[in-house]
């Protein structure tokens, strides 16, 4: 059955582009998703931080994009004569994605992308189980993701721009530099902090990080 709403383009990398979102014949008895948060990512490989562990996935030309703005842009190219759109036009550090993929002797294959909210859409106030606190000592921070050190094991929390940071110093500093400031200007390796976060089909985000100042 012929389905009139699904356009397949092709981008400049050889990338194929879903216009309309539904890659619903793409997963069969091998194929594998996870939901996470994009800590690195080019035009052959994504790793996504999925709250427990971090996973790396091959990108090649069989890797579908399913984004509507990659779909337009991509005929728009392809009537232009110019090249079409890569992965990392659409698909950030920081930002939460599906992944369906399968595993095969080279690795793990990304099959298709899919940027998606911090948390599933639901009708309902996030709820007293969805909201977490977490405490410990910073091993890694980013612009897009920190690690913490709690209890025996490594926590990682996508970090965006909704996440509230509570340092000495730290709404001054922001407004000295007229509000052009990020988490790691604040939070450090080593820190101890404590984290609100919501932990939503697997990932992990965190809503408030509060820096605990050193015992004098």
């Amino acid at each position: 059955m012929k389905h009139p709403l699904m356009r397949v383009v092709t981008a400049g990398i050889g990338l194929t582009v879903i216009g309309i979102l539904g890659a619903a014949g793409l997963v069969n008895a091998q194929t594998k998703e996870i939901r996470g948060a994009v800590t690195a990512i080019s035009n052959s490989s994504m790793t996504i931080s999925t709250g427990q562990h971090d996973m790396t996935f091959i990108i090649d030309p069989a890797t579908k994009v399913e984004v509507k703005a990659a779909a337009k842009k991509s005929r728009a190219a392809g009537s232009a004569g110019n090249a079409g759109v890569t992965v990392t036009e659409f698909i950030k550090t920081g930002n939460n994605v599906l992944v369906r993929y399968k595993e095969d002797g080279a690795g793990l294959h990304a099959l298709s992308i899919r940027p998606v909210s911090a948390a599933p859409k639901t009708s309902r106030e996030p709820s007293d189980e969805d909201v977490k606190v977490a405490a410990g000592r910073v091993k890694e921070v980013t612009q897009s993701y920190l690690t913490l050190e709690s209890r025996g094991e490594d926590l990682t929390f996508a970090v965006n721009a909704e996440t509230d940071v509570l340092a000495r110093n730290a709404s001054k500093t922001t407004k000295a530099v007229g509000g052009k400031t990020t988490i790691s200007d604040f939070v450090h390796d080593g820190d101890t902090v404590s984290i609100t976060y919501l932990d939503r089909g697997g990932a992990m985000t965190a809503s408030q990080v509060r820096v605990r100042l050193p015992r004098k």
